[in-house]
């Protein structure tokens, strides 16, 4: 049965919103165990085919750039199609380039686990391009970034979870030197991947449209996507500023083990990997916090402030050695956590007709993954590794004034904003206030702002 045409987040029963809610949201974890396993990936085949650290990189290459290359076409696919058709497409990719994994581990091909890593970043490209847009719209505007940090959290689990039980379980002892583990990890991977696709498939997901969307930003006097797209400036501008961060996030993290070992505290590779992995933790734990300040503080607002604390504490780390500069690190971690889920929801806000494009061109964003940390390696081999994090400070940089800007245009349209706010809900009192005689639509099934809340 198609769905209905129409249909915004905000007119789902309870019941229907958690179902979409929960089963998104579980695709946060499959992208995010995927990511987590190249790093370990990259040791494995650096030790199995005896190539350089720069060799071993192609991986990220192959997994960021793909974003570059495939979200712009995901966000048209699914235009066209709709998100549960996108959804379709990127667990297909994602187990194709899983699959794949076996003939390259079979034949010991680099290339064709570069390969196949690129198809997997396509699958996950398309996932993120429709996840990250359907929670952003699976209800009221004011929750959008609480909600997409929730979600993104458990991404952050699967970071950290999916290295560990790698290096554990499967590339320890004689593991270490052969490809077998490989397959059958990516064999499990591209299962997952299959069952998601099936349960996607006999799941009920509520298709919420951009004619919808659209039509929802009218009724309150807000005219945003009436302009041609590259008019979106707060889209365009947010594709940039996630670039810069997602760049700066990916070259922080590739130059943790090296920071750490070069601080002459007495840390080896191996307690270095673990404080990585406390790192993590620290950043995974940061999103469910911002999902409680969210709730209160203007994502704009919140994003400023963040941003600017990511700039202070990696300009420390750049500048500081020692356990101070180690501690500044780990303050570093926890104010990366909210900012992509914010500078998404932010440069997707009221976009209208242009939700799902320029949702593929904020998720394009992601390829900034892709050249970060070579320009950060450049500067560590003529410098040192510390001096090196002036690198990802720029993309913080850029970030914050990506974000006091929002603030001043929020400021210059309307007022300055501490506390969150529902836009939509504010602009339909205005004409209720005006005739009270206008008679209200029967909203008794849907769920209100403050249940969005609670549920979260």
């Amino acid at each position: 049965m198609p769905p209905p045409v129409g249909t915004t987040g905000s007119q789902l029963s309870r019941g229907r919103w958690a179902f979409a809610f929960a089963l998104v949201t579980s695709l946060f974890f499959t992208w995010g165990f995927a990511y987590g396993l190249l790093d370990v990936l990259n040791a494995h085949f650096q030790v199995v085919f005896h190539i350089t650290k720069l060799q071993t990189t192609l991986l990220q290459l192959a997994y960021f750039g793909a974003y570059i290359v495939w979200a712009p076409f995901a966000g048209m696919f699914m235009r066209r199609k709709g998100y549960k058709a996108g959804i379709h497409l990127g667990l297909t990719l994602y187990s194709l380039g899983a699959i794949f994994f076996w003939p390259s581990a079979k034949f010991a091909k680099y290339g064709g686990f570069v390969g196949s890593t690129f198809v997997i970043g396509c699958g996950l490209a398309t996932l993120e391009v429709a996840a990250n847009s359907y929670i952003a719209v699976l209800g009221t505007p004011k929750y959008a970034a609480a909600r997409l940090n929730f979600s993104q959290g458990f991404q952050g689990v699967a970071t950290f979870a999916g290295p560990l039980i790698a290096s554990r379980w499967f590339f320890q002892g004689e593991n270490a030197t052969k490809l077998d583990t490989v397959q059958w990890v990516y064999l499990a991977v591209s299962g997952l991947g299959v069952v998601l696709n099936v349960l996607f498939y006999f799941c009920d997901l509520p298709e919420i449209t951009e004619e919808a969307l659209s039509e929802e930003i009218h009724e309150v006097g807000i005219q945003t996507d009436v302009e041609p797209f590259w008019k979106q400036w707060r889209c365009i501008f947010g594709f940039v500023a996630q670039t810069a961060y997602v760049g700066a996030q990916v070259a922080v993290a590739s130059f943790v083990v090296f920071y750490l070992t070069d601080q002459n505290i007495g840390v080896d590779s191996s307690k270095a990997s673990q404080l990585f992995s406390f790192c993590q933790i620290t950043f995974t734990v940061g999103r469910f916090v911002g999902v409680v300040i969210l709730n209160f503080i203007d994502p704009a607002l919140l994003l400023s402030f963040y941003a600017l604390c990511c700039s202070i504490f990696c300009l420390c780390v750049s500048q500081v050695g020692g356990r101070a500069g180690v501690g500044c690190l780990f303050a570093l971690f926890f104010f990366e956590s909210i900012c992509y889920p914010c500078i998404f929801t932010l440069g997707t806000k009221n976009l209208g007709v242009y939700t799902k494009k320029g949702s593929g061109l904020i998720v394009m964003g992601v390829g900034g993954g892709a050249w970060y940390p070579s320009a950060q390696g450049a500067l560590a081999d003529k410098t040192f590794t510390r001096r090196s994090y002036l690198v990802p400070f720029s993309g913080y940089v850029a970030m914050l004034i990506y974000a006091l800007g929002l603030v001043v245009d929020q400021a210059r349209k309307d007022t300055f904003r501490f506390r969150n706010v529902d836009e939509l809900a504010k602009l339909r009192e205005k004409p209720i206030r005006e005739s009270p005689d206008l008679e209200r639509p029967d909203r008794s099934n849907e769920k209100s702002s403050t249940e969005y809340a609670e549920v979260i």
